[in-house]
């Protein structure tokens, strides 16, 4: 038994993870709504909640979803309210639309959820599972987890979250996040917000999209993500009020562990993006209404 359990822990400690999964791929020839809505109706048919979808770009869809052992999940981990939502892309690439989401197994090892196999088995139901992708050889559990993870040397850890303003207390700093997102502040969206049950305070984490500039959805991933499986369900971006303080993880965190195989240089490296983080982070500081 002992000599059983020891070989099971050593096994998935080895287990190598990907961060999404091509569901199915659909024929071109169908259009976006009816591709977005049938998945719509798939995910409601096995137990998800839409809570949202936007456009970020031409031919593209982020449909956002939660599910019972996700937020029971994020109510128990530190920062796991960013670990939530599922997030959907349904996006044409050469006349064929790939559906394809962020792997629940991925997110929990990443965020330090507890693991997440019903989300997992109701995700293969709903859309499919043709294919993991977005690392070559994956990353192990102890490369990936947090306080482990980090793209290079000096780039930020999970834990390292990027707090821009304390408000007087959670209520206000809703109210203030939604007015700027309604009035789409900085060229931003709202997707979706979502109480996140079972924390020590109250805690809100809110989806919104980045419509254009250094920061913006189509500039990232169309440089990082120029691969034959398109991981735009990296989409949309989350901040969070947790209490009264509004937290967000690390632009450079937040790429570099949804895209870990981009190179620094080259065509499509982060050198391109250099200005993004700074850029991402200057939009969050104007949705919650931050000063300079």
């Amino acid at each position: 038994m002992a000599v059983t359990l020891a070989i099971g822990t050593a096994a998935a400690a080895q287990t190598r993870y990907k961060p999404f999964v091509l569901g199915q791929k659909v024929s071109g020839s169908e259009a976006m709504t009816k591709v977005v809505s049938d998945t719509r109706a798939a995910l409601a048919k096995n137990g998800f909640d839409v809570v949202g979808q936007y456009v970020p770009f031409h031919n593209t869809t982020i449909v956002c979803a939660t599910y019972p052992e996700m937020l029971n999940a994020a109510g128990q981990a530190r920062h796991g309210g960013f670990g939530a939502v599922e997030r959907i892309s349904i996006t044409k690439v050469h006349s064929t639309w790939q559906v394809s989401y962020v792997n629940p197994d991925y997110l929990a090892v990443a965020y330090g959820l507890h693991p997440l196999p019903k989300t997992d088995a109701a995700l293969k139901t709903a859309l499919g599972a043709m294919k993991v992708f977005g690392s070559r050889r994956g990353l192990t559990r102890d490369e990936l987890k947090p306080g482990n993870y980090h793209y290079a040397l000096f780039m930020p850890y999970f834990n390292n979250v990027y707090r821009p303003r304390r408000f007087p207390n959670h209520a206000a700093a809703l109210t203030t996040i939604r007015a700027n997102l309604a009035r789409h502040v900085a060229g931003t969206s709202f997707v979706y917000e979502v109480n996140v049950p079972g924390t020590p305070k109250p805690t809100t984490v809110i989806g919104f999209g980045i419509k254009s500039g250094k920061g913006g959805d189509h500039h990232i991933l169309h440089i990082v993500d120029a691969h034959r499986y398109r991981g735009y369900a990296y989409l949309p971006y989350e901040m969070m009020v947790t209490g009264r303080r509004v937290i967000a993880l690390r632009p450079r965190y937040r790429i570099a562990v949804n895209f870990p195989d981009t190179s620094m240089m080259g065509s499509h490296g982060f050198m391109n993006i250099m200005s993004a983080p700074g850029a991402i982070r200057k939009v969050i500081r104007q949705v919650v209404g931050r000063r300079g």
